[in-house]
């Protein structure tokens, strides 16, 4: 157990330090744009290799499937309901980053159950990708006047759900079936698909043609801890 709540704490405490970074100072739109790059780059990379591969392997492909619709219609549909009230590209990387990180965490809960070792290459691919969603949204939230509690509140609060959300895969590690593990991979890979088109990718546009290429190095660099 105490091992899943040290790594729970590492890999999230990257939220709170993506907040942290976006209130101490203000972020030209072109360095955030190319942080959300790299960072969707290696978000895309996770979906690939750390969720939807593995969990094929885990639960099968049917398992994934399903879990990837339902992941991507609970993102949609919570992202619509937030944008009656107020269209806001912040709002959505911060519910993005929650969708995501709680399975995401959750699976990294399970293999720390399951397997009794982890390698170190999960642990950095979920700390580099949550990164740039938290310096993008935080600095989004700044942009528009929210005030530096608020923002920080936030991140704290969808960092502890996140880390939390590592020990209750480590206490039930034992009792998931290997399609419903493969399942809460797909669900994290399919909110993170709806959330990398219609939020995160957007976005990073602010880097303009540079983006695509922090996209790839992004990609590159989170496919090498995946496959170390």
């Amino acid at each position: 157990m105490g091992s899943a709540v040290l790594w729970g704490v590492v890999a999230a405490s990257s939220l709170v330090l993506g907040a942290l970074l976006a209130v101490a100072r203000h972020w030209p739109d072109q360095l955030v744009g190319l942080v959300l790059a790299f960072g969707a780059g290696a978000l895309i990379s996770a979906v690939s290799f750390e969720l939807a591969e593995d969990g094929v392997r885990i639960g099968g492909g049917a398992a994934v499937g399903i879990g990837l619709a339902v992941g991507a219609l609970t993102y949609f549909f919570l992202d619509r309901r937030l944008e009656r009230g107020r269209s806001d590209p912040a709002t959505a990387l911060a519910l993005g980053a929650f969708l995501d990180g709680v399975p995401e965490q959750l699976v990294l809960g399970l293999g720390i159950a399951v397997g009794g070792e982890l390698g170190v290459s999960l642990i950095v691919a979920i700390f580099v990708s949550n990164l740039p969603e938290a310096i993008g949204s935080a600095s989004a939230m700044r942009a528009r006047h929210r005030d530096s509690a608020t923002i920080l509140r936030l991140w704290g609060a969808v960092a502890t759900v996140c880390a939390l959300a590592t020990v209750i895969g480590y206490a039930v590690g034992d009792q998931l079936s290997g399609e419903l593990e493969g399942g809460v991979n797909g669900f994290a890979a399919g909110a993170l698909l709806v959330m990398l088109t219609d939020s995160m990718i957007p976005e990073a546009r602010k880097a303009g043609r540079t983006a695509g290429l922090a996209t790839a190095f992004g990609f590159a660099v989170a496919t090498g801890l995946s496959v170390t």
